[in-house]
């Protein structure tokens, strides 16, 4: 081989590969990032994991930057201050600042769960679990306001116990917080998520013996909203957004528990496999995930019921103003697992 073929191939060699370099450079900053807010980690969501594990959000030209907002105020801030692009957390928040006043708030465009996700701890086993055995007792239920409480609060009433005379169900501490302040030695019994409420029976710190989800009935309990004027100025990425949820969701549904738990396990590396399988079949067997991202006015109506019996709802806002289905009825119209 002569000097000079030598050096033409290097060239060559050379070329294809910064025009490679170059090709996947452009693609990675062809990605419009967001920034997704999502009201705590949990397992509660694993189709939302499941669609950014299996790259569907790059399928649809969009790179997660996935942000615990510990809390469904804090992920509320963080979209009206726009630090976030995209809330996930209960509709309740949006309710809140509709109700507000203001003028560019919060709409829901897409559902993720269907159920409360948490689950009632106590500190001793109790497999003949009953509701009036909380007479008495201090239950550490979460923010004032937010859905977890007050689904909570639901589920006790409905089972003849009064908060406050019967039972009393404390929202001093707050959210992020409430499984140490459990251990630390606070409430009879408190209300987790997956996988905090089984970390802590793991430990020999707390027992699962109910759960809120299935006493509280189906309500549109997490949500995905942006603002108005998101919404208006990028409809585009929103529906980019639920293709590639609506994605995750389907996949789910049509995929075993193992191998759902494979792919979550990148965002849980702490939960050991059986753990992770039985925790994600607790949620698929009291039907969290609703099986479409349309958020429903009856499921809405049912929300504010909730909320009204807690004393944080005064006025009702018009379903249209708080929520927009279009973009997931799009979504269920075109989007096609392979």
């Amino acid at each position: 081989m002569s000097k000079g073929f030598k050096i033409i191939s290097f060239i060559l060699l050379l070329t294809i590969t910064l025009s490679i370099i170059i090709t996947g450079c452009q693609k990675k900053e062809e990605l419009r990032k967001i920034r997704l807010v999502e009201v705590t980690h949990s397992l509660f969501y694993t189709p939302q994991y499941v669609a950014i594990g299996l790259g569907f959000f790059e399928e649809e030209g969009l790179e997660i930057e996935l942000i615990d907002g510990k809390g469904a105020d804090k992920v509320m801030a963080a979209l009206l201050s726009k630090d976030a692009d995209i809330g996930f957390m209960g509709p309740e928040a949006s309710i809140y600042v509709y109700n507000e006043g203001k003028e560019d708030y919060a709409i829901n465009f897409a559902q993720l769960t269907q159920r409360d996700g948490s689950f009632l701890v106590a500190r001793e086993p109790d497999p003949n679990f009953t509701w009036d055995k909380l007479k008495g007792k201090e239950v550490l239920g979460g923010r004032k306001g937010g859905v977890p409480y007050m689904t909570l609060e639901y589920v006790v009433k409905k089972h003849g116990l009064t908060p406050g005379v019967d039972v009393n169900l404390r929202t001093d501490v707050q959210f992020d917080v409430l499984a140490g302040a459990f251990v630390g030695g606070e409430g009879d019994y408190v209300t987790l998520f997956e996988p905090v409420a089984s970390s802590l029976e793991k430990e020999g710190k707390g027992y699962v013996v109910a759960s809120i989800g299935v006493e509280g009935g189906y309500i549109p309990y997490t949500c995905y909203s942006a603002l108005k004027s998101t919404i208006e100025k990028e409809p585009e990425m929103i529906q980019s957004f639920t293709n590639a949820l609506y994605k995750g969701m389907l996949w789910v549904q049509n995929h075993s528990t193992e191998e759902v738990a494979e792919v979550v396990k990148p965002f849980f590396p702490d939960v050991e496999d059986d753990v992770l399988i039985s925790l994600i079949n607790r949620y698929k067997n009291q039907d969290s995930w609703k099986p479409d991202p349309i958020i429903s006015e009856e499921g809405l109506n049912h929300l504010m019921d909730i909320m009204e019996m807690a004393g944080e709802l005064t006025e009702r806002p018009e379903y249209d103003n708080i929520v927009i289905t279009k973009f997931a009825e799009e979504a269920i119209k075109n989007v096609k697992l392979d």
